[in-house]
């Protein structure tokens, strides 16, 4: 039998392939595939209309913000003054004066006696102390009242919660310290001070 050259068996597979049946059989697989690939994109989108995808901003506002809350109460509290002494004795300004009180705690140690004379070297009220260590020191301020973490203010204003709703109110604060701040006026017992970070008028869930 002779050897067929290269371009003969080309010329043959291309006499085949133009062949009534040929053509039939090529055709067949090309509209399978075709119409496997609609089909597959139909259930690829079916599916994922089955999906209930999570929206955030769609969650915060039909369930609301998930936050964290304080339930307003009259507490014993106390903050913390800073002062520096040095050989028992501290120097505060005029505005500060109102915090030191003669007999308070500063520590392990206590305030003796407050100046309310200005000390002409130093321009300052002398805070005498006794056993007390040089450096700086924190003059424990005692009071009943509403206290609120300082992370919880907006400035002079706390979100407090009307019917779920988080609504910014003006408060007066009399004192704060690094941590807490003391309310002087603006909240009444019962009131819902939210502490996780909200806006205005936005649906509140209330954490546990």
């Amino acid at each position: 039998m002779e050897k067929l050259t290269k371009t003969e068996r080309i010329e043959n597979i291309v006499k085949k392939l133009k062949t009534r049946k040929s053509k039939s059989v090529i055709y067949t697989i090309l509209f399978v595939l075709v119409a496997f690939a609609f089909a597959y994109r139909f259930w690829a989108v079916s599916m994922e209309n089955n999906f209930d995808v999570f929206n955030i901003i769609r969650n915060n506002e039909q369930n609301g913000v998930p936050s964290y809350v304080l339930d307003m109460q009259k507490t014993d509290g106390i903050l913390y003054e800073p002062i520096t002494i040095k050989n028992n004795r501290g120097f505060v300004s005029g505005a500060r004066l109102p915090l030191f009180k003669s007999g308070q705690k500063i520590g392990d140690c206590k305030i003796v006696s407050v100046s309310h004379n200005i000390d002409l070297d130093t321009g300052m009220h002398i805070v005498k102390t006794s056993g007390c260590k040089n450096g700086l020191q924190y003059a424990e301020i005692k009071k009943n009242g509403f206290y609120v973490p300082v992370s919880a203010l907006h400035g002079n204003a706390v979100y407090v919660l009307e019917d779920g709703i988080a609504v910014l109110r003006e408060v007066i604060i009399e004192n704060r310290d690094t941590q807490n701040a003391l309310i002087k006026s603006g909240l009444n017992a019962g009131d819902i001070v939210v502490l996780s970070n909200i806006h205005d008028g936005e649906k509140v869930k209330i954490e546990k």
